[in-house]
């Protein structure tokens, strides 16, 4: 057995489709069984549905398993089964239900055509992603040697480990043997005469990397930034740089890079389907589930907090609309996005279940690369949202409700646990300064780099939010006083390092912080503790700022 999860899920994926295959014979002859008895008496209405319920099935899963042609065969006497249906007991006209039979009889010469045509399983739906290890590795291509060092000396100061190229030669030879997590260009060489957009393009060594890439220049034309783009540029930024929102932007990408797997729950009565389902959003990335008992579904959403579920629409108990329509009565799930995922073809009913608080439809048979696709951007989507709502727009940051929130949460548990947490505030010295004398649009870019250098510089683990201002929160759970102190301590060295334009004019800032430790304070709740932090904050005001303070010292 591999030990590589892609290929463990691949084989999985194989083994599925040839179980399903396999149960295939046995539900067709199931299938003719029930159509032969259509003309019982006593039984006709519930020969109908259970043959339409399984017909419905079969239309949703065999292009799923590599069936088109079932899918496609069983959807058309699906249709049948639903005519007969509504047109009550009646009895099935004689010529009808013989075709209605010759047509059960195609199916299987249709999955024995199908079946000798089906490509082998290959895990088309994976999509590789860079992985970002504990030091962001930048490469710095510039021909400007002096400015090619002052921005590696910035980059540093907010965590990146900086390579500088002077010549894109030198760059591409390194990229035989290295690989950066980001590459950063000057769009034009004056000394080689070169464009780096059209020189990247003509690259292999350069364009192999597979990182993002990002320009910066002195020329502000349309088509210089087209190249750009076309060559799938993450950023493009003139010169002279500030670098503060320069490092913003790669700040976001990186993010993005190392998001934790989206979450997502399956609900399908269809068990086969829905492993196939699960198999398949795993191998690319995401975290899955499944749920086999509709009437569980609000615990299994409060065990595992998904970020979108996938719900069949027929389900023999409850169905679909049935499930969104209570999850929409919690209001802490009212804007989970709920979407459909079912064979139904029928318009009308796929509007009338939308309404019922679900916010896509899918249709069944759908591509693994169809799934996966509609799956991740309705989950970013969700995250962005998610992120306007409790985040602050300027920073990132948690807003000031959620960093309590998070702040009770960590002190509770550290109780429980009985390891230290450690709350820090900091503060932007002589703030009021800054944007007095240059304004509150550079007032927010100095903001926004402290909020960059808390993100780089702190651990995973830890929770940080802006509480107001110029005035942040950070959370440290599992942290003694020492590590905290050292830590922020050198975040505020950080910071002092970091240069700001404004015009002409550069300037620098400092910042000061003070930090409560649970363990010295054992019988203080999360705002004590707060109160204490900022107790020390401004204990480092009163003794000349650009300082760190420990509360009770």
């Amino acid at each position: 057995m591999t030990n590589d999860p892609a290929q463990e899920a691949v084989r999985q994926l194989a083994r599925l489709r040839q179980e399903y295959r396999e149960r295939l014979s046995k539900e067709l002859l199931a299938l003719r069984a029930l159509g032969e008895s259509l003309g019982s008496p006593g039984s006709h209405g519930r020969t109908l549905e259970s043959l339409h319920l399984r017909l419905h099935k079969l239309a949703g899963s065999g292009g799923t398993f590599g069936l088109p042609g079932l899918s496609a065969g069983a959807r058309a006497l699906e249709h049948k089964s639903l005519a007969w249906l509504h047109a009550g007991d009646g009895p099935v006209p004689q010529a009808e239900h013989q075709a209605f039979l010759a047509g059960l009889d195609a199916l299987a010469e249709i999955c024995a055509s199908d079946e000798a045509d089906a490509p082998a399983v290959a895990p088309t739906a994976a999509v590789e992603r860079p992985q970002l290890g504990e030091t962001v590795r930048l490469w710095l291509i510039d021909d400007d040697v002096e400015l090619g060092r002052e921005l590696a000396r910035q980059f540093e100061s907010f965590n990146y480990t900086v390579r500088l190229f002077c010549t894109l030669g030198e760059a591409e030879r390194a990229a035989g043997t290295e690989r950066p997590d980001m590459l950063i260009m000057d769009v034009m060489f004056e000394q080689e005469g070169v464009n780096a957009t059209e020189a990247l393009a003509q690259c292999p060594a350069l364009r192999a990397l597979n990182c993002p890439v990002l320009f910066v220049s002195s020329f502000d034309d349309f088509h210089s930034r087209v190249r750009a783009a076309r060559l799938g540029a993450v950023g493009y930024f003139l010169k002279p740089l500030d670098v503060p929102k320069l490092v913003g932007r790669m700040n976001q990408v990186f993010q993005q890079m190392s998001a934790p797997p989206q979450r997502v729950l399956v609900v399908d009565d269809d068990e086969e389907l829905a492993r196939h389902y699960r198999l398949t959003l795993q191998l690319a990335g995401m975290k899955v589930q499944t749920l086999e008992n509709p009437g569980a579904i609000m615990e299994k959403i409060a065990e595992f907090r998904p970020e979108l579920v996938l719900l069949d629409m027929h389900m023999p108990e409850f169905s679909g609309p049935d499930l969104a329509g209570v999850i929409r009565q919690h209001d802490n799930w009212a804007s989970l996005p709920i979407v459909y995922l079912s064979a139904e073809t029928d318009v009308d009913l796929q509007i009338a279940a939308m309404h019922r608080g679900a916010d896509d439809f899918l249709h069944k048979p759908i591509s693994d690369l169809q799934l996966v696709g509609a799956v991740r951007a309705r989950v970013e989507r969700a995250r962005q949202l998610e992120a306007q709502i409790s985040r602050d727009s300027l920073t990132g940051l948690l807003k000031h409700a959620s960093i309590k929130d998070s702040a009770s949460l960590e002190v509770v548990r550290a109780r429980r646990s009985g390891k230290p947490v450690c709350l820090v505030m900091l503060d932007i010295d002589h703030f009021k300064a800054v944007n007095d004398t240059y304004g509150h649009a550079t007032g927010d870019v100095v903001i926004a780099s402290v909020a960059m250098l808390l993100r780089q510089r702190l651990r995973q683990s830890d929770i940080v939010g802006r509480y107001g201002g110029e005035e942040f929160v950070a959370v440290m759970p599992e942290c003694d006083a020492t590590h905290a102190m050292r830590l922020i301590d050198e975040i505020r060295e950080r910071f002092a390092a970091v240069s700001f334009n404004h015009g002409s004019e550069t300037f620098t800032c400092t910042i000061s912080g003070g930090v409560a430790c649970s363990s010295q304070y054992p019988d203080q709740d999360a705002a004590q503790l707060l109160v204490s932090a900022d107790e020390a904050l401004y204990q480092a005001k009163r003794n000349g700022r650009n300082q760190v303070r420990l509360a009770g010292q």
